[in-house]
């Protein structure tokens, strides 16, 4: 039976779908072709048809990222409070990709580093928007060392198995980030 076009970009869309969820949730090497296909609603049969290999889906998957970074508002420090809540730390599925698999990323060959990249340098670039600072070199460096806290926060409080102290990781990081207790910490002076 012959799959029409729509349905091949349909299936594919699908299938990097529940590859981002899966990865995700549970990394790239504990996630099979098989797991991602069935997750799809797919055979692992026809993996082939849609990529070269796993790598190849890994790179795709990232690739797919280009909107997510898009922040859901032009308040940085409430982008914080989305960013640093118990939601989304405890949401790995749907939740930042950065924060779930940039430690996995570093491993991987170069194209999904490189998706990578590109998806972290979007994320600059659209918090650079709503940073602050008196130019565009003050609001860059204000959403590298925002964006720097808040993945770095959000994959500190997923790993301990201390939910008080994972709660006030998140906690923390929000009050430093908007009350400006460190050097460059202050998200509404950056100088």
């Amino acid at each position: 039976m012959r799959v029409s076009r729509q349905q091949v970009e349909d299936n594919k869309r699908t299938i990097l779908e529940a590859a981002g969820r899966l990865f995700r949730e549970r990394g790239f090497e504990s996630v099979t072709v098989t797991d991602v296909m069935k997750s799809a609603g797919l055979t692992h049969g026809g993996f082939y048809g849609y990529f070269k290999s796993k790598d190849d889906l890994i790179a795709q998957t990232l690739a797919g990222l280009r909107g997510e970074a898009e922040p859901k508002s032009t308040d940085l420090a409430a982008v914080a409070q989305r960013y640093l809540s118990a939601e989304h730390r405890d949401d790995f599925a749907h939740g930042c990709p950065l924060a779930a698999l940039a430690s996995e990323v570093s491993r991987q060959p170069q194209g999904a580093r490189t998706e990578m990249t590109a998806f972290l340098k979007r994320q600059f670039e659209r918090l650079g928007k709503i940073a602050p600072g008196l130019d565009e070199k003050q609001r860059r460096r204000a959403a590298i060392g925002n964006s720097a806290s808040m993945i770095g926060a959000l994959i500190l409080a997923r790993m301990t198995d201390d939910p008080a102290l994972s709660n006030e990781i998140l906690e923390a990081t929000r009050g430093w980030l908007s009350a400006g207790d460190g050097e460059g910490a202050k998200t509404a002076d950056v100088a």
